[in-house]
């Protein structure tokens, strides 16, 4: 397979997590990739984004002199709100995520263990400073799909255990990277589709955590 660029890379995994989405649902995407999945929205999906930074109703910014600088979401990117959107506060934005009110996130991860636990953050000082409002989506959402390189560095990113702090315990749905898709079950991370430019072999060579074949 020839390496894709980075942002291609990215758009791969986006466009696949976009087939996820269902109408009606409310969806937080996450600072980074996740971002992308609002640009692979399939025709006939009507969906609302939320911003964990107070809004509903995200969608991409429009290109000119269109562009308001000052709405921007949780990742400080310019994007835009639709007619039906509406801004609120802080209070209210924590408050559609605990409450159970958002059916879907998608945040990306720097591991992710074979039991659902995550960890997206890393120590104050380091690349990552601090966990922002994961803690509350990956608890608060009904589902939860991590969308990520599959590896950094050649350093395997799906493991048996995590070995940093963790942003939430047995809560991650879904994993899809570039090479597969996978389910998080009480039996283990089942491989339920694989990209063709792979085998389960080499997949799982770039796994630390057991992968159960269960593509149909």
């Amino acid at each position: 397979m020839a390496k894709m660029e980075k942002l291609e890379l990215q758009n791969f995994i986006a466009r696949r997590v976009a087939k996820e989405l269902e109408d009606g649902f409310v969806v937080n995407l996450g600072i980074g990739l996740p971002t992308l999945v609002a640009n692979h929205i399939p025709d006939g999906i009507d969906i609302t984004l939320q911003s964990e930074n107070g809004f509903v109703g995200l969608k991409a910014a429009p290109e000119g002199e269109e562009i308001d600088p000052y709405i921007v979401n949780a990742g400080g990117q310019v994007v835009a709100i639709d007619d039906s959107g509406a801004f609120f506060d802080s209070n209210l934005s924590f408050g559609i995520i605990r409450g159970g009110h958002v059916d879907l996130t998608v945040l990306g991860a720097l591991q992710v263990d074979e039991k659902g636990n995550i960890a997206n953050y890393m120590i104050p000082g380091k690349m990552v400073p601090g966990m922002g409002g994961a803690m509350d989506l990956v608890t608060g959402a009904k589902k939860v799909i991590v969308a990520m390189e599959h590896t950094n560095k050649g350093n395997a990113k799906i493991l048996k255990e995590c070995n940093l702090p963790l942003t939430a315990e047995n809560q991650v749905d879904m994993i899809i990277t570039e090479m597969a898709v996978m389910k998080v079950t009480e039996q283990g991370i089942e491989l339920v589709e694989l990209n063709n430019d792979y085998t389960f072999e080499e997949v799982q060579s770039l796994t630390e955590a057991k992968l159960i074949d269960s593509r149909q």
